[in-house]
């Protein structure tokens, strides 16, 4: 498997900064991480020559990895336990058949007694099939990339963050080393109009009217106006992406920036309108629904899939 154990720097932009950026070090400590060090300004340097910021934490234990790999190695696993898995095969509708369920979807019905939905951008509507109220909703935010010129690749040599700020719901832009080479530069978090909005001109009415129909929606949107109008305008703007980079790599100029891919996180949204920071599980004796699952996504997969396996009742 084409991987990496390469580390990263999390980096304090600014003195604003530093106070986080200590605690996101005990956290990192007491959750187990091993290595972790403090780097002043001359030590950042050694490790990132062109990174910015006054202060910025080492994480060794980081690395990257061949993803589309990870998930052909998963089906062949499960194709040796006797598992099949199938695409193209959207749920369109759930009924109880005694204590489990039939699903049904354009490629067949499938019946099991034990549901487990982990739909993603669909897994509140996949609920509602099974008769959950959806109080809380999915909003999809797409997440754009730039990918960095080949001749300036030199300014990044493996993974540079920055610290998380609590007046921003998301992570924030970073640079990301890929394993099979090039630096990623991303993602901003902009609304999208549909929910496999992976392009601007995406457009789905009834993603688009599901939205505006929440209240959490609008309340959102008069909690973050500033927020929302700046994603949206730094999508549209390479000079305001590039920006924002510079931040952790003042170097990097718009002129260094190539268009690159885009994903679509699945945002659970409360009906205050609030970003949905936690897990939220809904466990019945034959169904789990993971409805928000807040995480570094390939990162945290593996374990997220564990701690959800752990959950079903042994049979």
């Amino acid at each position: 498997m084409p991987h990496e154990i390469c580390g990263k720097l999390v980096v304090a932009a600014d003195e604003a900064a530093v106070e986080r950026l200590h605690a996101l070090q005990e956290r990192g400590t007491a959750n187990g991480l091993e290595g972790l060090r403090w780097l002043g300004r001359e030590e950042m340097r050694e490790i990132e020559p062109h990174v910015g910021g006054v202060a910025a934490l080492r994480v060794p234990q980081e690395g990257i990895v061949d993803y589309a790999r990870v998930c052909a190695a998963l089906v062949a696993r499960l194709g040796e336990r006797g598992a099949r898995v199938v695409t193209s095969a959207r749920v369109t509708a759930l009924r109880p058949s005694g204590k489990g369920w039939v699903a049904e979807t354009p490629v067949g019905e499938f019946a099991a007694d034990y549901l487990i939905n982990c739909a993603g951008l669909y897994c509140d509507r996949v609920a509602e099939l099974a008769g959950e109220r959806r109080d809380m909703r999915i909003l999809p935010f797409r997440g754009e990339y730039y990918k960095i010129r080949a001749e300036r690749q030199s300014l990044v040599r493996n993974l540079i963050y920055p610290v998380p700020d609590p007046s921003f719901p998301f992570l924030g832009v970073h640079f990301t080393r890929l394993i099979h080479g090039g630096i990623e530069a991303g993602p901003n978090a902009v609304l999208a109009f549909a929910r496999e909005g992976y392009r601007k001109t995406d457009f789905n009415l009834s993603d688009f009217v599901d939205a505006l129909t929440y209240r959490g929606f609008w309340r959102f949107l008069a909690k973050y106006p500033s927020v929302a109008w700046y994603e949206l305008r730094r999508s549209f703007s390479r000079e305001l992406f590039c920006r924002s980079l510079q931040r952790l790599v003042p170097e990097i100029q718009p002129g260094d920036l190539t268009t690159g891919g885009s994903g679509v996180r699945a945002q659970a949204l409360s009906v205050d309108g609030e970003i949905v920071q936690d897990f939220s599980i809904i466990a019945r004796p034959n169904a789990l629904h993971v409805l928000s699952a807040p995480s570094p996504a390939a990162t945290a997969s593996l374990a997220i899939g564990a701690e959800i396996a752990s959950m079903v009742p042994a049979r």
